[in-house]
This record gives C-alpha cells, sequence and structure tokens, in this order.
C-alpha cells in the first residue's frame, strides 16, 4: 500500500473537520429554522385567540330583548328650564283644549242645522204640503227599511208615495216622543196620527223610528225602523 505524504495527510484531516464543522452548523440552521417557526406559528395562534376573543368581547348585545336600558329622560336643570318645561305642558294643554271645542263647536253647530231641517220637514208633513215638504229632500235621496233594504231613490217616488197619502188623508200628524240629534243625524221616535174619514176624528195611531241623514241642508237619506 502506497503512503501518503504528511502534507497530504494533512489536508485530508482538515478537509474531514470543516465538514463536520459544516454539517453541525447546519444542523443547528435547521434547528433554529423550527424553533423559529414553531414560535412563529405559536405566535399566530395566539394573535387569532386574542382577536376572537376582543370580537367577542365587543359583541353589542344592545338589542338583546331583556337587555335593554332605557334612557332616563333628561330633566331639566336649572330653573329657568324647568319654568320653560311647565310653559310648554300648558300650551300644549291649551291646544289640544282649544281643538276639542272647535270640533265640539262644530258638533254643535251641525246638530242645530240638521234638527232645523227635521223641523221643517215635520210642519210640512202635519200641513200635508207636499211641496213644502219635498224641498226639504235631496235630488237622489234614498230610502231604506232595517237593516239596509233599499224602497225607492229621487224626489219622483217620493211625490208619488206622499202626494196621493196627503190628498187621501183627512188629517196627519207626526210628533215626536223622543229625539236623537248627533251631527247631521237626527233620529226621531215619532207618534203617528191619521184621519181617514173625519178631519176630527183620529182612527188610526202608530209608533215607529226614523233615522234621518242631512247633508248641505238637505235630506240624502232616511231608514225606516219598523
Amino acid at each position: 500500500m502506497e503512503e501518503k505524504p504528511a502534507t497530504e495527510q494533512k489536508s485530508a484531516s482538515e478537509t474531514e473537520k470543516a465538514t463536520v464543522e459544516s454539517a453541525k452548523v447546519e444542523e443547528k440552521v435547521e434547528e433554529a429554522a423550527k424553533a423559529t417557526s414553531e414560535t412563529t406559528t405559536s405566535s399566530d395562534e395566539q394573535k387569532a385567540t386574542a382577536a376572537a376573543l376582543k370580537a367577542v368581547a365587543e359583541v353589542d348585545d344592545s338589542k338583546v330583548l331583556g337587555t335593554q336600558t332605557p334612557a332616563p329622560a333628561e330633566q331639566p336643570k336649572t330653573v329657568a328650564e324647568k319654568q320653560q318645561a311647565v310653559a310648554e305642558a300648558e300650551k300644549a294643554v291649551n291646544q289640544a283644549k282649544e281643538a276639542l271645542t272647535a270640533k265640539q263647536q262644530e258638533k254643535a253647530r251641525q246638530s242645530r242645522e240638521s234638527m232645523a231641517v227635521i223641523e221643517q220637514l215635520i210642519a210640512a208633513y202635519n200641513a200635508r204640503n207636499i211641496d213644502a215638504f219635498i224641498k226639504m229632500y235631496d235630488e237622489n235621496v234614498e230610502f231604506y227599511t232595517f237593516p239596509n233594504e233599499l224602497m225607492f231613490t229621487g224626489k219622483e217616488k217620493l211625490i208619488a208615495r206622499y202626494g196621493i197619502m196627503f190628498k187621501k188623508l183627512k188629517c196627519i200628524k207626526s210628533s215626536p216622543i223622543k229625539r236623537i240629534v248627533l251631527g247631521n243625524i237626527v233620529i226621531d221616535h215619532e207618534l203617528s196620527e191619521t184621519c181617514t174619514q173625519d178631519p176630527k176624528v183620529v182612527d188610526k195611531r202608530s209608533e215607529f223610528v226614523t233615522s234621518y241623514k242631512i247633508e248641505n241642508g238637505k235630506i240624502t237619506k232616511v231608514l225606516f225602523f219598523r
């Protein structure tokens, strides 16, 4: 076997030593890289967990049923603010009273006008004055029997119906027993008396209830309760 020179042996030994050291360095680098990777992963997980916890903590539960806390009404702090609040409250109450009073006054005015129309109607009826009687009705007046059965509409049929009755009977008298007036509605409980033979002898009496609807000074609807 051929023996190598001492110089070559030394060189080989140094090369082998360098290779071993290089391998150790690479191993340490890999371990460091692995540790760094694990540290980074752990850090990322911690960050993600912290973010999730923060999101849960920041959830708005103000709209969950039963968790609402009503804000207290703001109270006036100074004497001036209290006086202003009282003045505004009194103003609101007065406005409401005025509105109610105006509505009541309008209803009362309407009731008076409606009652006047019915008074004129009864006067014409008792006088058997067909012209004055017809004048109190609207051209398209509707006559019903309770609850809502249409009898006829219009003045022509009204004239035919009452004109014959006024001529045939010797006397007619309608007297209100009880009257209810509500705006443009008048309900009369009436006593009707008629004379078929002698104008001084009443031979038929009956009671009935009639509802009148008045619009623009004219009767637009009549409902008989039989």
